[in-house]
């Protein structure tokens, strides 16, 4: 094969276009890794209209992790104490069908539960939702899109009536003033941020405005860096819409036609002088003015904003207060503006759309509407009542539940609890009661894998054929390049299977993922994310940027600038956009004496979640060896904290071990740990051992982003201990050699 495969990267949720060949082509030398191992050769697709070429470091190397320490067999045991042994998919299969009868007959459809992934392709994403919501008629599949951007999809949902991101990357090159909260895209979403930045350098008058506790690598581009105070962001999007009404730099017509509840709105904003304001954010006021001043003078605003914002127990609030500032300006439905959530996850969006929450159902319905839960019975063919009327349990639901004995039985794909859910110590105690685990995943060990009583080998990026939508609602057909290791199944075959074993033989009849995808764009006709003019053979020739209906016109695929609410019309009951009128609450877990820090978490560049790909790649490792804490000099000196040196932070829920990283960049009272590690990678050294499970009411996604610490220096060094965990720690049963 000398022709490049097309793909997608499988990482961040910028969705850049890849082409794949193999390590050995005709008159080149074979391609290796560091490690002298034949290497498949990934370079950014030029033809891709969201990355036009360019990949980042993930990108670039994520070949290098796909004969690392994969499962290849599956596996079982009776308890997490006996060691695991090979089985046939037959046996595999069966004891998972059995158990699920025998749990329904005992304990009733909702005490099984599945924790799904944005990395999973829309196919996976749908026949697992068809499995769970409608055959199982349990609506308890939440995904660990849950802790990444749920407060968004809330707060679209309650602005303007349906999720949505009403923009796209064209925008990042047609606006007057990019406004960043919430989000280090530098680092997380690098490519989007490169467009921007390239953009900002050569139109001297575009304004580039960054909200952000840390001096992050996208805050040093900025022309205004808000750093404020940790939980403040709504009283400073309350303080920037109070001066907007001061001034009158409002757009009436707009407000009047197209929205409704901006009296209330304006009652809160007298809450919200920008004095007080400034105070609270502890920013200057002359700053709060200037970034005032530019939503006020520029007619197109791109707002754009991740996890700072979603991980919070106010995230609907704070993403509604942003999308307010757009109403009352009426900077929305037009080029260069409006308010752009970028997804963490390659697929989230994907999952968004085929009903991969645990109160979604496919093509942007929710469980709760009657004539949404018909029509999907409808298209499933199943009977009417079949679909549960009641949201299932959300990702921190399920810990609970499993601590109450409620689930008896959790099937995890794809992503890692065991790391990424928030205080982790309690999820893991909650996965360790669980009666019966079922783990499917393209890599062993992970931390996860501990909690398993069966594990279930799944072919991964390159070694199946489906589809992913990136940020800006571009779809792109990821083709499978290569066979998967072993016996790793397809996750949509492995759940498809096991509806069969359970009686579902008419659901489940796909010959392949191209008949699941069309179902699952049938279900979209008539949604605001219609995509059912888009085929397996039209994606084959392009990607293509939903609303793509049927019927539409082949030429209009090729086109990626369009944009929701053009019309200024809204999917609401009477069309029109909703003001959101509450008041900060701040955080959760505020500092206090016995706690006097703000611990906040995130990403660094080279790594990716709880590094299940990037922990394998030694070009990454080499880079980011050890977990660390940033902390400010007026703080480490105070506690005779030197740089270099390793600290103990502590919460109330746990302690951790971290080499102190003294630097200006973090605001005085915040400190900064990456989340990446878990303890398969480092000794004690989890970010979420401190967090907390304190969530948005409205969105249900934790506050990942804040928790109350203390911080004192360690005696001695640690280093030893905190070395990442050795090859034979790696060295799976069942698995290639790595």
């Amino acid at each position: 094969m000398t022709t490049p495969t097309k793909t997608l990267c499988p990482y961040c949720g910028v969705g850049c276009g890849l082409e794949v060949q193999p390590p050995a082509l005709p008159g080149k030398a074979t391609y290796r890794d560091d490690a002298g191992t034949p290497t498949w050769r990934v370079r950014g697709d030029r033809q891709h209209p969201s990355s036009r070429g360019r990949v980042c470091v993930k990108g670039a190397t994520v070949a290098e992790s796909l004969d690392k320490s994969r499962l290849k067999y599956p596996m079982m045991r009776d308890t997490l104490d006996e060691p695991f042994r090979q089985v046939s998919w037959d046996e595999a299969l069966d004891r998972i069908a059995n158990r699920i009868r025998s749990i329904r007959s005992a304990y009733g459809r909702h005490s099984i539960c599945m924790y799904g992934s944005g990395q999973f392709q829309t196919e996976d994403y749908y026949i697992a939702q068809k499995l769970m919501k409608g055959c199982l008629g349990t609506n308890n599949f939440d995904a660990n899109s849950r802790l990444c951007m749920s407060s968004a999809v809330a707060g679209y949902l309650q602005s303007f009536g349906s999720d949505g991101p009403p923009c796209c990357y064209d925008d990042l090159e047609q606006t007057d003033c990019a406004f960043l909260i919430g989000t280090n895209a530098a680092e997380c979403h690098p490519i989007v941020f490169n467009r921007l930045r390239e953009y900002h350098k050569k139109n001297r008058k575009v304004k580039l405005v960054v909200v952000d506790p840390r001096e992050t690598s996208t805050a040093k581009a900025a022309d205004l860096h808000l750093a404020i105070r940790p939980g403040t962001d709504i009283d400073l999007l309350h303080g920037i819409g109070h001066l907007l009404l001061r001034w009158q730099a409002l757009d009436s017509l707009f407000i009047e036609d197209c929205t409704r509840g901006f009296p209330e709105y304006t009652q809160i904003l007298e809450s919200y002088p920008p004095e007080l304001v400034a105070r609270r954010c502890d920013i200057r006021l002359d700053e709060l003015e200037l970034a005032a001043r530019y939503w006020a003078e520029n007619e197109r605003v791109l707002s754009m904003w991740s996890m700072g914002l979603n991980q919070s127990s106010e995230g609907t609030a704070k993403v509604r207060s942003l999308i307010n500032l757009h109403l009352m300006t009426g900077s929305i439905g037009k080029p260069g503006a409006g308010p752009f959530s970028l997804t963490g996850q390659p697929n989230a969006m994907g999952g968004r759309e085929a009903g991969g929450l645990a109160h979604l159902l496919p093509g942007y319905r929710t469980v709760k509407n009657p004539q949404h839960r018909a029509e999907v019975e409808r298209h499933w063919q199943l009977p009417p009542g079949q679909i549960d009327a009641i949201p299932g349990l959300t990702a921190w639901d399920m810990i609970l539940g499993l601590e109450a004995g409620q689930v008896q039985l959790l099937w995890v794909a794809a992503t890692n609890p065991a790391v990424s859910m928030p205080d982790i110590e309690r999820t893991k105690a909650a996965l360790r009661r669980s009666p019966f685990t079922v783990y499917q995943d393209a890599y062993y060990p992970t931390e996860t894998a501990d909690y398993a009583h069966v594990l279930l080998p799944a072919a991964q990026w390159g070694e199946k054929t489906g589809t992913m939508t990136n940020s800006e609602r571009v779809v792109t057909l990821c083709s499978k390049f290569r066979d998967a290791p072993g016996e790793a199944r397809p996750d949509w075959e492995i759940f498809a299977e096991v509806g069969r074993r359970l009686g579902f033989e008419t659901q489940f009849q796909f010959s392949d993922s191209a008949a699941v995808h069309r179902e699952f764009v049938a279900l979209t006709k008539s949604r605001t994310c219609d995509m059912s003019g888009i085929t397996y053979d039209l994606l084959q020739k392009q990607t293509v940027q939903w609303p793509h209906p049927e019927g539409a016109d082949e030429a209009e695929a090729g086109c990626y600038d369009k944009r929701l609410y053009e019309d200024l019309r809204f999917p609401t009951e009477d069309g029109r956009a909703r003001f959101c009128a509450v008041h900060s609450r701040g955080l959760a877990e505020a500092p206090d004496p016995d706690y006097p820090f703000v611990l906040t978490t995130g990403r660094v560049y080279e790594h990716w979640h709880t590094q299940t790909r990037t922990g394998r790649i030694p070009k990454i490792t080499k880079k980011h060896p050890h977990p660390f804490i940033e902390i400010h000099p007026r703080d480490a000196k105070k506690l005779e904290v030197l740089d270099g040196m390793w600290v103990m932070i502590r919460s109330r829920r746990g302690e951790g071990k971290f080499k102190a990283q003294v630097t200006k960049a973090i605001a005085p009272g915040t400190l900064f740990v990456p989340m990446h590690w878990g303890f398969l990678w480092a000794d004690n050294s989890q970010a979420n051992a401190l967090t907390h499970p304190e969530a948005c009411p409205d969105s249900r996604q934790p506050e990942l982003k804040a928790c109350a610490v203390q911080l004192s220096p360690l005696d001695g060094e640690v280093e030893a201990s905190q070395a990442q965990a050795s090859t034979s720690e790696l060295s799976p049963i069942g698995a290639t050699e790595g």
